[in-house]
């Protein structure tokens, strides 16, 4: 893998200016989709099941906590771990601690730098940057950042309600997905 990009990164670099741009240009053709496979019904109703269980107790604590922006970070949550359970983004570390990380870095940036709209990129950078290094990539996260700094959260934020959010998601995640006999959740813990 390592010579094929060295070599790619020499060819790149002894290209005319106009041939660098158009190989550039061409990477973005993608290629192929794959036939995936299709879900059966009984997985689409495991999903769905974990799903609206899932965000029925994280609609009481968005309510609880008077939060509604809260939803949507934890509904994209909801399609990995219910719909794309075996993806490294569906782990509980990643989930767990992807929201955790991404609650922390919005609340810091939040109480030192206020909601600003730089504020708010700042926080989600600081978020992604945080996944990254600790190895808990989870998109969603990136929302948990915005709502920390956009809705101006202190620390408590992290624990409750976004701590408690999580677990009952992956909670649910751990009951529902091995219902099923062609699922098995979590592939790993850490």
């Amino acid at each position: 893998m390592e010579d094929v990009r060295s070599k790619e990164q020499k060819q790149q670099s002894t290209l005319p200016d106009d041939e660098w741009f158009l190989a550039y240009l061409c990477k973005m053709r993608g290629s192929r989709c794959q036939n995936l496979p299709r879900a059966t019904k009984g997985e689409v109703l495991i999903s769905a099941l974990g799903s609206f269980i899932g965000l029925g107790l994280v609609g009481l604590l968005s309510e609880l906590y008077q939060l509604p922006l809260l939803l949507p970070s934890f509904g994209a949550s909801a399609v990995l771990l219910y719909a794309a359970c075996h993806v490294p983004m569906a782990q509980p570390r990643n989930v767990i601690g992807g929201h955790l990380v991404s609650a922390l870095a919005g609340v810091l940036v939040y109480q030192i730098f206020g909601d600003g709209w730089w504020a708010v990129s700042l926080g989600v950078t600081l978020a992604i940057m945080t996944m990254v290094l600790t190895n808990t990539l989870h998109p969603p996260g990136g929302a948990t950042a915005f709502v920390a700094v956009y809705n101006g959260q202190g620390y408590g934020f992290i624990f409750a309600p976004v701590g408690i959010g999580v677990l009952c998601l992956v909670l649910i995640a751990l009951l529902v997905n091995n219902l099923s006999k062609e699922r098995k959740y979590p592939d790993y813990w850490y």
